[in-house]
């Protein structure tokens, strides 16, 4: 890979980069009353990470885990001893 990336100038921010994965692709679909966005009345699709993705250095964000998984608001995964 290069040093500086492939075509920094065109790189997305990370908070741009998570709505392309998640309201604008429900957007995408015509879906995004249902899903895209944690609202009321909505899927509730999405997991727990162990870093903030948004705001943690660049260096660590490889190294983040999930510690749950919810699939329509139910938990399917969970890495926590209960």
């Amino acid at each position: 890979f290069p040093k500086d990336g492939f075509q920094m100038e065109n790189a997305l921010g990370r908070g741009d980069a998570l709505l392309g994965m998640t309201y604008h692709g429900a957007y995408a679909n015509f879906e995004e009353n249902e899903k895209g966005s944690i609202e009321v009345g909505k899927m509730a699709d999405f997991v727990i990470l162990d870093n903030d993705i948004l705001t943690v250095s660049e260096s660590r964000i490889r190294g983040t885990q999930v510690v749950a998984t919810f699939i329509d608001g139910k938990l399917v995964f969970s890495k926590r001893v209960n």
